[in-house]
């Protein structure tokens, strides 16, 4: 899941820092990432997660680290989430 995520963030994040560098907790508002990038990778997440993204969860704290966008699509996807852990 995080390694997706990464590669999405890659692709539509356009990040002034590279993802690779950055750790799951690292603040990626300040790694670059607008609000016009944030709704690019998150229609790109629930592209490839098969998810959407409810009105409650779009919000700048869902999508400011790689942890943060994990914990929102384990949230929506519990299956998903004990599927990564097994």
């Amino acid at each position: 899941m995080i390694e997706t995520i990464r590669r999405l963030l890659q692709e539509n994040g356009r990040l002034h820092t590279p993802i690779e560098t950055l750790s799951d907790n690292a603040d990626l508002y300040e790694a670059g990432l607008t609000p016009f990038a944030a709704i690019r990778t998150m229609l790109a997440i629930e592209e490839a997660f098969d998810v959407e993204f409810p009105v409650a969860m779009l919000r700048r704290q869902s999508f400011s680290s790689i942890n943060a966008i994990v914990a929102c699509l384990n949230e929506l996807n519990p299956h998903a989430a004990a599927r990564q852990a097994a």
